[in-house]
């Protein structure tokens, strides 16, 4: 950004907070008699939020407001914590190598990127709250874990920041915390700074931990403890603007803030904001009950009104004990924000766009367009300047000739490839490696093994997930960055779920014909030999294209009701069922359990009369 941008930027920040100051103080001049509202709209909630979380404090200290009231009324501060909530392990510019976990936390997060200029607020909240009745973790990150000991964090990214000037490393970065902790008995809030990669004795005022520094705001501000039954209730914002910073946390009608020290300055270096629920420091896990799920909201303020970019990142060391690997929700306001779901049920790494090929065999594209594919032989799934992954299609003659599986699936980044095949069998850059379970780390590249599930993930977060099935495999791909330039059979051009592009840029409309899917653009993205991954999978290659359109109604009658009464069994969305019913007659009933809570697709792109 240029230097006279960043100053109109400040100018213009400044400005606007001393009128939205003005504006709501003067709002709440004494006193005309009003009825309050003790059950307000979440909109009138999430709008007084917002308006009270940025409005300026009297003075230094703590402070609460009870909704309507746009005013701040003195409260009582408390001592914050010395513990650290510490960062996640990192090498220098890349908060994202190391091994990653197949949970949440410790890197392995979705956050919320500002399009443009620097977030001056963000505000974390959670849109669903299910099947939470307990967690646990070590208070203060010290000791045994304890019932309700958890933390919500709301972090920046690690940045350029002036506080690092006397640091003797040129990798030294800020980083700010806004922090609920809950230590099973009481709650407070308050800001956590660092000095990442400072690498010198830390200055005074300064904790030391390894090679960074890490201090406290002055103050924290006491909030009564609320145990994780009451998730849905609470909000942590955090603003920071020239000059000066907070943390408001909301339980329900009633805001707990304090003053910051600002002594990062991260009005001029914040970007990302990354939100959720973790153990309460020291990089312990909070473990939630089976059964637990959470919908996460990541709002920004930045200035603009476009979506944020969603990257699959995240900077703080502590974690929790649910996963991804659902489809996010679909974005809804207040915005601008990311939405995302984790829950104990999956088992996947973080990713901002979801995409599958699965079955026999059916591909959903990130953009939500759902459609069969039945060719077989070396395919692009999805590509993009620096991932790719391919899929290897056998048709399933003499049976089935109409259909076809996935039987070996492989990923490159970088100078890495990693393939995965029917056995399972495991190839790293043409190798067979063995990986009986655990993880493998790889230049640029780590593969987890659970089971017969590999998830391989690389630095920006892209990933595959192939699920090895007795007879097939399940591909899933992720991306780390949403929105990015992705082609291929799982991408649509400009994102455009009615679209899809053949490799040479012929664009066409949903549903093709069934001569253009297969002669045409099915025909664009097989693998040209001298850029194939899938060379370590066993047998030829055999291409080849199905004499006609394949769906359940094409099968037998009897087989059909009957797996079609074993997907209605396990309550399958209706618009899954075609498929579901087509896979468990063609493969068998472990086919369904792919379909079992998923999401929708947002179109069918299959021919709307079927045979």
């Amino acid at each position: 950004m240029r230097l006279s941008s960043f100053t109109g930027t400040v100018r213009h920040r400044v400005l606007s907070a001393v009128a939205l100051t003005a504006a709501l103080l003067v709002s709440t001049a004494p006193a005309q008699a009003a009825t309050i509202d003790t059950h307000p709209s979440l909109a009138a909630q999430q709008d007084w939020q917002t308006r009270i979380s940025q409005l300026a404090k009297p003075a230094q200290g703590c402070f609460t407001a009870v909704y309507p009231a746009v005013e701040w009324q003195r409260a009582a501060c408390v001592t914050p914590s010395k513990n650290p909530m510490v960062p996640r392990p990192a090498a220098p510019n890349n908060p994202r190598t190391g091994p990653r976990p197949m949970v949440v936390g410790n890197g392995d997060d979705l956050s919320a990127k500002a399009p443009s200029g620097f977030i001056f607020n963000a505000i974390g909240s959670f849109d669903n709250v299910s099947g939470v009745t307990s967690v646990s973790s070590p208070p203060g990150g010290v000791g045994a874990p304890v019932a309700n000991a958890y933390s919500l964090q709301l972090n920046t990214d690690f940045f350029v920041s002036t506080a690092c000037a006397a640091s003797p490393d040129p990798n030294c970065r800020g980083w700010e915390q806004f922090i609920f902790a809950n230590n099973g008995t009481s709650g407070m809030s308050f800001i956590q700074y660092w000095l990442i990669f400072y690498n010198a004795p830390c200055p005074a005022g300064w904790f030391t931990y390894a090679i960074h520094c890490y201090r406290n705001s002055p103050t924290a501000v006491g909030v009564p403890n609320q145990p994780i039954t009451n998730l849905a209730n609470l909000r942590v914002s955090g603003t920071a603007n020239p000059g000066s910073d907070s943390v408001t946390t909301f339980v329900g009608l009633t805001a707990y803030t304090t003053a910051g020290g600002n002594y990062v300055n991260a009005a001029a270096g914040w970007k990302i904001a990354e939100f959720n629920v973790f153990g309460d420091g020291g990089g312990f896990s909070a473990n939630f009950n089976p059964g637990a799920s959470l919908t996460v909201r990541t709002r920004i303020n930045y200035g603009g009104t476009a979506a944020p970019i969603c990257v699959a990142q995240g900077f703080t060391g502590e974690t929790n004990n649910l996963s991804f690997g659902s489809p996010p929700p679909p974005p809804t306001p207040p915005g601008p924000a990311i939405l995302f779901t984790e829950n104990t049920s999956n088992t996947g790494t973080a990713n901002c766009a979801y995409a599958t090929a699965v079955g026999d065999t059916h591909e959903h594209t990130f953009s939500g367009l759902s459609y069969d594919f039945q060719a077989s032989g070396d395919f692009i799934e999805a590509r993009t300047s620096g991932f790719e992954v391919q899929s290897r299609k056998v048709s399933g003659a003499p049976n089935w000739p109409n259909t076809s599986i996935n039987a070996c699936v492989g990923t490159r980044s970088g100078s890495t490839s990693v393939v995965v095949a029917l056995g399972p069998k495991l190839y790293v850059n043409g190798k067979a490696v063995l990986l009986n379970s655990g993880q493998l780390a790889l230049p640029g590249v780590v593969v987890n093994r659970s089971g017969n599930t590999y998830t391989v993930v690389n630095d920006a977060g892209d990933s595959m997930k192939a699920v090895v099935n007795p007879l097939y495999v399940d591909l899933s791909v992720g991306m780390g960055t949403w929105p990015t330039s992705v082609r291929g059979l799982l991408a649509n051009p400009n994102n455009d779920v009615t679209k899809l592009e053949a490799a040479d840029g012929t664009i066409f409309n949903v549903p093709l014909s069934f001569s253009d899917l297969y002669n045409v653009y099915g025909q664009s993205w097989r693998v040209p030999p001298t850029s194939n991954l899938l060379t370590a999978c066993s047998g030829q290659v055999q291409a080849g294209n199905p004499s006609r359109p394949f769906f359940a109604n094409d099968l037998p009658q009897d087989l059909r009701e009957q797996a079609e009464t074993t997907c209605i069994r396990a309550e399958i969305h209706q618009a899954w069922l075609n498929n579901c019913t087509l896979d468990v007659a063609v493969l068998g009933e472990n086919a369904v359990k792919v379909y079992i809570g998923a999401a929708p697709p947002v179109l069918d792109g299959n021919p709307r009369t079927q045979s």
